[in-house]
């Protein structure tokens, strides 16, 4: 039960910064106006050379230039300009409201729970402040105009201190194959490789460089080769929702169909390879048929190696290959990046729901989940795949296919 985050691009003008309204995939259950279900996404991305927080220390950088809110055809009218005087992350932050309910809080028409509701504004996720009328927040996110019940989100300064916690700064690597270092310096120790549209989570920025989180530890990549942004929750219209929960149950049903369709062949895939030589075992928790076949053929390649930029189930793959490949022999399609496997399938809410065969999507990396708290995946040179628990590293997104 969960929606997808949607990233905007946003570039600094002489005065502007813009809200674009991007749509956001969610799934939500009841009615009333602080129901149930977890964020959808919004962007608001400061382009490259604009710091943000430090989320390692929650130390405040400002933002070096003159931002503006602006908005694309779905928003008309709601338009802020910034003064002569250049607009900080404070300022920027201080104009979001932010719900902060179990799941989601309706955006009503009118001031009023008699209005008609045309969208969720998520947990945590973020509005812009237009109005405020008998203790209800008129905001716009994403393509949602309406109406908030203020007990349920904060504004103001409260929506600063929270849009720290809850914003994510992202570099997406913009080279073919970017190193990450030990130190914030081009002579220092190479600890990891990256290749062209990961996204990594950004831990802290200086002058030049950004601290992320990779497989192999933390380490600095150089902001010459990546695009920055944060990304923020934003609602989702009632269109919207009903839009991505038909597209869902036709990518699930266009995977089941596919992997029966191999199945039924008895030749899977060109992809499907021979075992380790010395496979070890491994429980695999309850789930879909679908999902603990994949988690079953998964574990037959741990002990195989691990080979950067490879698909090989035997002779080495790296993260996104090795996921690209089991699934490949289901007769299902992924793509060859930790990254783009984030927006896969739909999103489960939480590891307590995960289910055999999920994807489970790190910075930089993904893994497969095969029940009990534990994931195989293509890990790194020294350990190749292996079998780990799945919090080892701060999950980002839990997707599943079938």
């Amino acid at each position: 039960m969960i929606h997808q985050v949607t990233r905007t691009a946003a570039g600094i003008l002489a005065a502007a910064m813009f809200f674009c309204c991007t749509g956001l995939n969610a799934q939500a259950a009841g009615n009333d106006d602080s129901s149930v279900l977890l964020g959808g996404g919004v962007s608001l991305a400061l382009s490259l050379g604009n710091s943000l927080e430090n989320i390692s220390t929650n130390t405040t950088i400002p933002v070096e230039s003159i931002l503006e809110w602006i908005n694309t055809e779905e928003s008309a009218g709601v338009e802020e300009t910034a003064s002569e005087e250049q607009l900080t992350e404070e300022d920027i932050f201080r104009n979001l409201v932010i719900a902060q309910v179990n799941h989601y809080v309706n955006v009503r028409s009118i001031p009023s729970e008699e209005g008609e509701i045309v969208g969720k504004l998520y947990d945590d996720s973020v509005g812009t402040y237009l109005s405020e009328e008998n203790g209800w927040y008129q905001i716009h996110s994403g393509k949602v105009t309406g109406y908030v019940k203020g007990e349920y989100c904060v504004t103001g300064d409260a929506a600063v201190e929270i849009a720290r916690q809850v914003g994510k700064r992202f570099a997406t690597v913009t080279t073919q194959t970017l190193f990450v270092r030990k130190e914030p310096s081009t002579e220092a120790s190479i600890i990891s490789m990256v290749p062209e549209g990961d996204e990594l989570l950004v831990l802290e920025e200086v002058e030049g460089w950004v601290k992320v989180d990779v497989e192999e530890g933390t380490g600095w990549i150089s902001t010459d080769y990546t695009d920055l942004h944060t990304e923020f929750v934003h609602a989702e219209s009632r269109e919207e929702e009903e839009a991505r929960l038909a597209k869902e149950k036709e990518e699930r049903e266009k995977a089941r169909r596919a992997a029966a369709a191999a199945a039924k062949s008895n030749n899977p895939s060109s992809n499907t390879e021979t075992p380790a030589s010395t496979p070890a075992s491994y429980s695999v928790g309850e789930g879909s048929e679908e999902g603990v076949a994949v988690a079953q053929y998964a574990l037959q390649f741990v002990g195989n190696p691990y080979v950067y930029g490879g698909t090989s189930l035997t002779k080495g793959a790296d993260c996104s290959g090795f996921v690209m490949s089991v699934y490949a022999n289901f007769g299902v399609s992924l793509p060859h990046s930790s990254s783009a496997d984030r927006s896969q399938g739909y999103a489960v809410d939480g590891i307590e729901n995960a289910q055999p065969g999920d994807l489970i999507c790190y910075s930089g990396h993904v893994a497969l989940y095969i029940g009990n708290g534990q994931i195989v995946h293509a890990s790194n040179k020294k350990t190749g795949i292996i079998v780990s628990n799945a919090t080892y590293r701060k999950i980002l997104a839990i997707r599943r296919i079938f």
